[in-house]
């Protein structure tokens, strides 16, 4: 109790004292030297016992502020880089030659200027965990994989390239687009996570009640992905791989949200192997035209004679969100990844 009274006398009631101590490493087996069968029943008799100082607290709220509901700048935002996106698309695809490729480059630029716009406020807006500067390489890679990858990959698999090919653009628009309901899944999420932090008995019980809550938002942004990829498709008339194309975004979404809870480390390294698998793939198919080296390309040309060339990025992609998503399931439904006054700020504008 002395090497922790900051918490206990700040704290409004054991739960939170629970979430803080599971925060500074303090586990069922540490309770169990104080007598304790759990860290619930530990931090119970530690808010009994010690005495609140200074002026009553307020409760925590149940949900973030009212100003970052649904209704705040964040929801704002979120829809810009949708809106650029589109605007992007229909430069150019109605323009050729030099200023085709002005226009594409500059339009990238200006989503990815309208993006991080978006995420610099809201659910998702980085938490105070420390940076991770790999991120942004593993995404950027990603999306250009998605873009240009399987483009690439049949045109290896041919023998070239021999000459251009073109992008597939409509992933990209339903990823842009997508970034207004990932926000909104994620906002779903946070203030789920609040109201059971604030209603449950024990961790074990908000952990319980926070699973299925964090499943549930990640299907639903699944979803309505798979819909805009539809939607997507139908307007460019281009072919949609949803299962690479999907899992991808969910991939982003679990990695970003982690992100917002202060988790980095973990995104980078899932991130950076989902990457790595893209890149594999596609040298190995080169690496086959060395001399004595035409095995290294079976693997990759099995499969894609098999599943097709999204086959890659739907396994790399896929295998690294289910992993993340694994992950997140162990973190964010740990009750100090939400109380407390800092646990909401993801979520502040």
């Amino acid at each position: 109790m002395h090497r922790h009274r900051d918490l206990c006398e700040r704290a409004v009631d054991p739960l939170e004292i629970a979430a803080g101590l599971e925060a500074r490493g303090v586990t069922d087996r540490t309770a169990a030297r104080y007598r304790h069968k759990d860290v619930f029943s530990l931090a119970e008799e530690m808010y009994a016992r010690v005495p609140r100082t200074g002026d009553p607290v307020e409760p925590h709220p149940t949900a973030p502020p009212g100003r970052t509901g649904p209704r705040g700048t964040w929801a704002v935002l979120a829809l810009l880089p949708g809106v650029v996106g589109a605007l992007t698309l229909f430069a150019v695809e109605n323009t050729s030659g030099v200023s085709r490729l002005t226009l594409g480059c500059a339009g990238v630029l200006v989503v990815g200027a309208a993006l991080r716009a978006a995420l610099r406020r809201g659910p998702l807006r980085a938490g105070e965990g420390p940076p991770a500067p790999s991120t942004g390489l593993w995404v950027w890679w990603l999306l250009t994989y998605a873009t240009l990858g399987d483009g690439l990959l049949s045109e290896a698999l041919a023998g070239g390239p021999d000459e251009a090919w073109s992008p597939a653009t409509a992933p990209l628009l339903a990823l842009a687009v997508s970034v207004a309901p990932g926000t909104w899944c994620a906002y779903l999420f946070m203030a789920g996570a609040r109201r059971r932090l604030a209603t449950s008995r024990g961790l074990a019980e908000f952990a319980a009640s926070a699973r299925p809550l964090l499943l549930g938002c990640v299907l639903l942004f699944a979803v309505i992905l798979a819909a805009l990829l539809a939607g997507a498709g139908a307007v460019l008339d281009q072919d949609i791989d949803y299962a690479g194309t999907t899992s991808l975004g969910v991939l982003l979404l679990l990695s970003r949200l982690l992100a917002a809870h202060g988790r980095t480390h973990a995104p980078a390294v899932v991130l950076g192997a989902a990457a790595a698998i893209e890149a594999l793939a596609v040298s190995m198919v080169f690496a086959a035209r060395l001399p004595g080296c035409e095995f290294a390309g079976a693997p990759v040309e099995t499969l894609v004679d098999t599943a097709g060339t999204g086959v890659v990025p739907a396994i790399a992609c896929t295998v690294a969100a289910l992993a993340l998503l694994a992950h997140a399931g162990r973190t964010l439904t740990q009750a100090s990844a939400h109380a407390g006054p800092d646990a909401t700020a993801g979520a502040a504008p």
